[in-house]
C-alpha cells in the first residue's frame, strides 16, 4: 500500500495528514495533525517538517510514496512557490516544496486549494467518474478548480479557475477587489455585505429583520448568522440568499455555455443552504444556459464534506504520481 502525506496550508490553520492508498484507487485517511499558522513562512515549514516527522514515527515500515502541499494562491505550481496570498502575510515567493523533497526524498507537488479539492471531489467525491468538472469552493472566497478532458487544467501561468473575478452586475457586494463579483455575490463574506446592504435599507425603513434589530449588531453580521435565520424561515434571510442563488445561477450558466462540463460540484455554503439556493439557481440555468449544455450538466453539493481540506492535499500527492507515471489506479 502506498502512503501519502498532505500539507494544507491557510490562513489560520495548517494541517498534516497521511493517507493509505487503497488498491481500487480510493484513500483511507489514518492520521493528521493540526496547528494554528504561525506568524512568519520559515516557522510554519519547520513545524510542518516536524509534524510530518511525528506522523511518520508512527507508521515504522511503512514507505512514503509522495508529499501534496494544498495553499491558496496565487502561486507558481510549477516552480513550487507560494506569491503573496492574501491570506499568508509576508509569503512572498515562498519555495514550499524543496524543504519537503530535501527532507524526504520523495515525489512532493503544490497546488491551490481550489486546484486540490477539484482533484479530491474528482477521485472520490461528487465528480467521480466524469472527465469534465467545475468545482467551485463558494466559502470564505469563491474560486474554481477545473477538470477538463480528464485532467486538472491550471492555465499558463496557474490562473484558471479564478471565476469570482467575473463581475455580474455593475455594482453590488465586493469581492476580488471588484464590485458586484461572482465573489461578492457568492461567497461568505459577500453574503454578510449583502446582508448588511439589505437589513440596514430595513433599519432605516423600521422595519428590522429579527436577526439584526439594531444599527450597532449590522458591523457583527455574517453569512452564518443569515444563514441560520434563512433555515429558521425569516423571510429578509431568505431573500439574502435568494440574491445570492440568483447570481449563482447566472455565473453557473456562464460556465456551463463555455465549458459544457458533466458535473459542476459546488462547496461550503451551498451545500448548508442547498434548499432555499437549489431551486432558485436551477430556473436562473432554464432562462439563461444553453439548453443542449445544461441538459448534459448536474449540479451537486460537494461530497467530502468537512474533510474536503485533509483529502485535498492528498489528492495532489496521487495526482503527481499519477502525471508522472509513477503509479496507476
Amino acid at each position: 500500500m502506498k502512503l501519502l502525506a498532505g500539507i494544507d496550508i491557510g490562513g489560520t490553520k495548517c494541517a498534516v495528514s497521511l493517507g493509505v492508498l487503497i488498491g481500487d484507487g480510493t484513500i483511507q485517511i489514518v492520521s493528521k495533525t493540526r496547528f494554528h499558522t504561525p506568524s512568519t513562512p520559515e516557522e510554519a515549514i519547520e513545524q510542518l517538517l516536524n509534524a510530518l516527522d511525528k506522523e511518520l514515527e508512527n507508521r515504522p515500515g511503512e514507505e512514503l510514496a509522495a508529499i501534496g502541499i494544498s495553499c491558496g494562491g496565487p502561486l507558481d505550481s510549477r516552480r513550487g512557490l507560494v506569491l503573496s496570498p492574501p491570506n499568508l502575510k509576508g509569503w512572498n515567493a515562498v519555495d514550499i516544496v524543496s524543504p519537503f523533497t530535501r527532507r524526504y526524498g520523495v515525489p512532493s507537488a503544490l497546488q491551490n486549494d481550489a486546484n486540490a479539492c477539484a482533484l479530491a471531489e474528482w477521485k472520490w467525491g461528487a465528480g467521480k467518474g466524469s472527465s469534465n468538472m467545475i468545482f467551485l469552493t463558494f466559502g470564505t472566497g469563491m474560486g474554481a478548480g477545473l477538470i477538463l478532458n480528464g485532467a486538472l487544467y491550471s492555465g499558463t501561468n496557474d490562473m484558471a479557475g479564478e471565476v469570482g473575478h467575473i463581475r455580474l452586475e455593475k455594482d453590488g457586494p465586493t469581492g476580488y477587489g471588484k464590485a458586484g463579483s461572482f465573489e461578492g455575490f457568492c461567497s461568505g463574506g459577500g453574503i454578510a455585505q449583502l446582508g448588511k446592504r439589505i437589513v440596514s435599507k430595513r433599519l432605516a425603513d423600521g422595519h428590522p429583520p429579527e436577526f439584526c434589530t439594531t444599527a450597532e449588531e449590522l458591523p457583527l453580521l455574517t453569512a452564518e448568522i443569515v444563514g441560520r435565520a434563512a433555515e429558521q424561515g425569516d423571510p429578509v434571510a431568505i431573500e439574502i440568499y435568494r440574491v445570492s442563488a440568483m447570481q449563482l445561477g447566472r455565473a453557473l450558466a456562464l460556465l456551463i455555455d463555455v465549458l459544457n462540463p458533466e458535473r459542476i460540484v459546488i462547496g461550503s455554503i451551498y451545500g448548508r443552504q442547498k434548499a432555499i439556493m437549489e431551486p432558485i439557481v436551477m430556473e436562473e440555468l432554464r432562462r439563461e444556459a444553453l439548453p443542449r449544455s445544461s441538459a448534459v450538466c448536474e449540479i451537486l453539493q460537494a461530497g467530502l464534506g468537512e474533510q474536503i481540506g485533509d483529502y485535498a492535499s492528498l489528492s495532489v500527492a496521487l495526482n503527481h504520481l499519477l502525471e508522472k507515471g509513477e503509479i496507476q489506479v
